[in-house]
């Protein structure tokens, strides 16, 4: 929380920073705001986002890194620009959701021209943050993949951690609406104690589910093994999707490693 308003204390000070204070004389380049938010899926980050633009009073454009990809080539980076000349034009703050996938590592061994196109993509966005001055978040669940260089240009690094078990029973509190006839001798605490690794949004969306099925079998009380019951089938789907991911991972030799990323990002994946 401290560092989500170091963010909005920034903005708003901009002017003391600067002008009063001086770091103008030692920071000329710094006056821009680049921030990611960075951590497991449905903690948070997208909310935290909304939240930053809203208290600073200022529109958002939310950018899918669908909404600007293109097959033809060179297109993808024209929709760059024109993106970040509207939000100059109409001081929004810039937000990527899901941002590895424009801000992931370039390619080192082109092959093909959608190769060169993705460098293209990833160095013109490199020289569109170093002279856009106004806001910008990133949010992503996979921080690994980012590029070193996006990394040193973006200043502030938020993550965002799954909760534990006093939040998760907050959570739980939270999102059971007071006239969502629940038991009312249900246990939060166990609850919370029982199912852990869960997100803000798996307990919400149990929370959804369970009404859901309680109101098409048309029971009286909501029993706490109902909310119980849709957690896991979340944490279930979950853990399947996650199976299928590691069946697809594959070992490779060094010297795989080497080809595939060449000898400056290999040395540097391997201190």
């Amino acid at each position: 929380m401290r560092e989500l308003r170091d963010v909005v204390s920034y903005v708003r000070n901009k002017d003391k920073l600067f002008n009063e204070w001086g770091l103008s004389e030692r920071f000329k380049d710094r006056d821009s705001l680049a921030v990611n938010l960075y951590g497991a899926s449905g903690t948070g980050k997208t909310m935290a986002a909304h939240a930053i633009s809203r208290e600073l009073g200022l529109k958002m454009i939310c950018v899918d890194y669908a909404d600007i990809e293109s097959k033809y080539v060179g297109e993808t980076s024209k929709n760059l620009s024109s993106l970040f000349k509207k939000a100059t034009e109409s001081g929004a703050v810039i937000f990527f959701d899901e941002a590895d996938a424009l801000l992931s590592k370039r390619v080192t061994n082109m092959s093909s021209a959608t190769d060169v196109s993705v460098n293209q993509t990833r160095s013109v966005l490199l020289t569109l943050l170093n002279d856009y001055r106004g806001v910008i978040i990133f949010a992503t669940n996979f921080i690994q993949n980012f590029d070193v260089a996006f990394m040193r240009r973006i200043r502030h690094h938020i993550e965002f951690h799954l909760p534990d078990k006093e939040l998760r029973e907050k959570l739980w509190r939270f999102y059971i609406p007071s006239k969502m006839p629940a038991d009312p001798d249900m246990n939060f605490s166990e609850l919370s104690e029982k199912f852990d690794g869960i997100s803000a949004s798996d307990i919400a969306n149990a929370v959804f589910s369970t009404a859901i099925s309680a109101a098409n079998d048309n029971v009286d009380i909501i029993g706490q093994e109902r909310f119980e019951k849709a957690i896991q089938s979340t944490i279930n789907v979950r853990n399947a999707n996650s199976g299928n991911v590691r069946k697809n991972v594959r070992e490779i030799s060094h010297e795989e490693a080497r080809r595939e990323l060449g000898e400056e990002q290999y040395r540097e994946a391997m201190k």
